[in-house]
């Protein structure tokens, strides 16, 4: 804790010795956060994590085993020798040390949990410093602190946080050797890009306005095509209705003049009017297939845009990693 104390002091010192020059750089980053985002780590956590798991079942079964030799001695005691249950005691305090030592070993202070878990973060630990002190040397930074160590941060600006610029940096190398020459020269270009952004808050912000407006243009253009699609759906649905009125009312009228003298249809005429029943089935198939093809177009149609939409807003929101 004094060498923390110590940076601080060197901190403010320095701060008040160079603010007639210029203003004293200052950013953080969040270990953890670091950690959670690299994919190698994560999943070497998960795996330790399941052998932990194990290991605490190992342990609550050795428990319902001691559990259950005490229970036995106690109800077996009023008929056994004095030699046996001191036999039987010796036999559970045993089990007990032996549980005590299986815990320690595992999750003790110097236990496999916490030195597995030493191993895990040492490479990434490693990396993560190497590229701080790049980018201390590239944006010229004075101070870079650890926001997760035990140096209390009463409060830290959000702008000063290079937790990300960190993470493209581990991030790079391992892109680096899936790339082609023609992708990894557009991918340098674009790092140079956000290493200037990074350096420079002010073409980060005109940058982050721009991508706004062009999201808002975007969205603007896909209301206005879904309104288009959508009132054209409903035209055809309306001209469809009214084609099958119209077909419901041919069927439905039989001319005078074509019935025989007793009021009943004749042969031929039966057969006619079966054919126009036939045809405007047929015809109200068509269109009630048609109709629902318009609707799962429209539906289709809102569908899309609310996922462009969410694409959007989620690569707004996510962190910078490449």
């Amino acid at each position: 804790m004094k060498r923390y104390f110590a940076t601080l002091l060197i901190l403010i010192f320095s701060t008040q010795i160079n603010a007639q020059n210029r203003g004293v750089k200052i950013g953080y980053i969040d270990m953890e956060y670091i950690l959670q985002n690299v994919n190698d780590y994560s999943e070497a956590k998960n795996q330790l994590e399941q052998k932990a798991q194990k290991w605490k079942q190992d342990i609550e079964a050795k428990k319902v085993e001691i559990a259950k030799l005490k229970d036995e001695l106690k109800t077996e005691k009023a008929l056994l020798t004095k030699e046996l249950i001191d036999e039987r005691d010796e036999e559970i305090a045993f089990q007990e040390q032996e549980l005590l030592d299986f815990q320690q070993k595992r999750f003790g202070p110097n236990g496999d949990l916490i030195t597995q878990k030493a191993v895990l973060v040492k490479p990434i630990q490693d990396q993560v410093f190497t590229a701080v002190q790049d980018i201390a040397e590239q944006q010229k930074y004075d101070f870079i602190f650890d926001k997760s160590s035990d140096l209390t941060m009463l409060f830290a600006a959000k702008r000063y946080d290079i937790s990300d610029r960190v993470l493209r940096v581990l991030n790079r190398a391992e892109k680096r050797e899936q790339l082609s020459k023609k992708q990894l020269k557009d991918l340098e270009a674009k790092e140079a890009k956000e290493d200037m952004e990074d350096g420079n808050p002010a073409i980060a912000e005109r940058r982050k306005k721009l991508d706004e407006r062009k999201a808002a243009r975007e969205k603007l253009i896909d209301d206005r095509k879904a309104a288009a699609e959508a009132k054209k759906i409903e035209q055809q649905e309306k001209r469809d209705a009214a084609a099958a009125d119209r077909d419901a009312k041919k069927v439905g009228t039989v001319n005078a003049d074509e019935k025989s003298s007793d009021g009943t249809t004749t042969g031929k005429e039966s057969t006619d009017t079966t054919v126009k029943e036939d045809k405007a089935a047929e015809r109200a198939k068509v269109l009630a297939d048609r109709k629902k093809e318009l609707e799962d177009r429209k539906k289709k149609i809102l569908e899309d845009r609310e996922a462009a939409k969410k694409a959007r807003e989620d690569k707004n929101t996510e962190p910078k990693t490449d």
